[in-house]
């Protein structure tokens, strides 16, 4: 059997999209991990924590993020595309005058940044923004 160039493309492509599958399930399975460790497996509720993130990122080197959880203990920011998802933990002590962070972080590509805040009480609350990032600032 010949191959043409043609052959050889589409060969090359199908044997990196192959593999690229497993790498994608791990990677979200090594998010679920780190949520799990961080949670203790609770359950985790949608209010009181905000997360502010730009929608698109023209530069994904530094990409600014800023959580907020009046009344948390402590907050873990992950990225979810990133080869290593565990961005940040802010801990937060009987001192802090506010329980509100602001950082820049480098992603990959696009994908979700994802924030769990660890509430007085024990419990849990999470947001999750979108965030694409762009080539060259082109857009979209």
């Amino acid at each position: 059997m010949k191959l043409n160039r043609r052959d050889m493309i589409v060969l090359t492509a199908g044997a990196s999209v192959a593999a690229l599958l497993p790498v994608a399930s791990s990677a979200q399975e090594a998010v679920d991990a780190i949520i799990a460790e961080f949670t203790g497996g609770a359950e985790m509720g949608a209010e009181g924590l905000t997360l502010t993130t730009p929608e698109i990122a023209e530069n994904g080197n530094t990409v600014p993020v800023e959580v907020d959880a009046p009344g948390a203990a402590s907050i873990l920011v992950l990225a979810s595309g990133n080869p290593t998802p565990k961005v940040a933990t802010f801990t937060f002590g009987p001192m802090a005058g506010a329980q509100f962070a602001s950082t820049r972080i480098r992603l990959a590509g696009t994908q979700d940044v994802v924030a769990i805040a660890k509430m007085q009480d024990g419990s849990f609350v999470r947001a999750s923004r979108e965030v694409k990032v762009t080539i060259g600032g082109c857009g979209g």
